[in-house]
This record gives structure tokens, C-alpha cells and sequence, in this order.
């Protein structure tokens, strides 16, 4: 063993991937995922979504549980209609997910979400979103910049306690905050864009995507805990 952290990160599981000669069914992770994980001192491991009975026995294995980024949640889970700006739902998805997010809770595994990994996190602790925001997703399919601002006093702002600049792409954002979740960093427009448990638990959510920068110290953070 090389005495680095086990670090799981939830997978997207699409449909008719193609590579080669091959088009089948994928469990898919961008490759910025792992590389962060690798970059900040730890293992990475993916998890494919598997039916949510399954997620105690996983994450009892891993030293932290990353939930990443992906399709919208599902607005049944917090009690809303769909707005007509709501992707599609990803019902398996959301149903691993929330399941591995129960079972790391339980546990005391320290967790990190990511953009959709913050939202469900947020949801599965009982609050809402807000289903469509402008200005925090530019040009389809392209990651844009701005900046957030920590909350002096949170964990997050120990990680990070000056104003920075981080990659983004998001159209939701979180509302009602969820139980014992407290803000943890701010948009120049009042978005929510993080969000944690106060200690001991090691919980953190941010809504940018550290994977497509430069900045480890977020993951940095995780792998200590872990």
C-alpha cells in the first residue's frame, strides 16, 4: 500500500458511447477527476452507479467519496415540478448517489461534492434549487470563470481564504439550504456556490469544478481529511 487515501468518484452512466469500433453502454468519468485526485495525494477509484443497497458495503471501503457534476436532479426529490429549463432526469443516478451520500454521512467518510454533487447533497439533506440561473453558463458546452468570495470562519475558507477566480459551468443553484448545512462561499450575484457541515463532519459542496483548473487545494483538503 502506498499509504494514499481511497478516494471514490460517482460516474455518469451513459448510453451508445462509441470508441473504436465499439458503440455500447459506458460508466464515464472526466479524465480531470482522477487527474485532481492523483495531482492532490490520493487514489482514485470510480464508482459506477449499482443499485443504492449496495452503497454502504462501497463506501465502507473508501477513505472519501467525491460526487461529481452531471445532469440536473431531479426536482421530485425536493418537492417541485419541473421547470421547463430542467434537463431530463437521471433517476438511477440520482438514487446512487443519494444513497452513497446517506452512507458517507453515516459513516463520517468525508465527502466532497461537486456542481450537481453539491446540489443533491443539499437535497438529500432535505433543502432545494433553484432551477435555472443565468450568467453561470456562458456558451453551451464551454466552462466559464468567476469569482467566489469565502466565508471567513468555514472550512472551506481555511482551504481557500482569499477571493478566487474558479471554472464554472452551471444553470441551478442551490435554494433553502438543507439541515445543518451553512454557506460557505459566495458569487458576486449571491449565488450559493459552497456549502459544508461545521465540524467534526468533513463535508464540503462546491458548486464551480475544481477539475478543470489548477487549484488543488480544495481536493487537498478532502485527501487530508481522508
Amino acid at each position: 500500500m502506498s499509504g494514499r487515501p481511497l478516494i471514490g468518484i460517482s460516474t455518469y452512466a451513459e448510453s451508445g458511447v462509441r470508441w473504436g469500433v465499439w458503440q455500447l453502454d459506458a460508466a464515464l468519468l472526466p479524465a480531470g477527476y482522477p487527474r485532481l485526485v492523483r495531482r492532490a495525494g490520493g487514489l482514485a477509484a470510480m464508482l459506477p452507479p449499482d443499485a443504492p443497497e449496495h452503497a454502504e458495503a462501497v463506501v465502507a471501503r473508501l477513505d472519501g467519496l467525491v460526487i461529481a457534476g452531471g445532469p440536473d436532479v431531479e426536482p421530485v426529490r425536493y418537492g417541485a415540478e419541473p421547470d421547463p429549463r430542467t434537463g431530463p432526469p437521471a433517476r438511477g443516478r440520482d438514487a446512487w448517489e443519494l444513497a452513497l451520500i446517506a452512507a458517507a454521512l453515516e459513516r463520517g467518510v468525508p465527502l466532497l461534492g461537486i456542481c450537481r454533487g453539491m446540489q443533491l447533497l443539499n437535497v438529500a439533506l432535505g433543502g432545494t434549487l433553484i432551477q435555472h440561473v443565468d450568467g453561470h453558463a456562458e456558451v453551451p458546452g464551454v466552462f466559464g470563470r468567476h469569482p467566489v468570495k469565502p466565508v471567513p470562519g468555514t472550512r472551506y475558507a481555511d482551504a481557500v481564504p482569499e477571493e478566487a477566480s474558479v471554472p464554472t459551468y452551471h444553470h441551478q443553484a442551490v435554494d433553502r439550504l438543507g439541515r445543518g448545512l451553512i454557506p460557505s462561499a459566495y458569487a458576486e450575484d449571491g449565488t450559493v456556490e459552497a456549502v459544508e457541515l461545521p465540524a467534526p463532519a468533513w463535508v464540503l459542496g462546491v458548486q464551480w469544478h475544481p477539475e478543470m483548473g489548477d487549484d488543488l487545494r480544495v481536493m487537498r483538503a478532502l485527501i487530508n481529511a481522508a
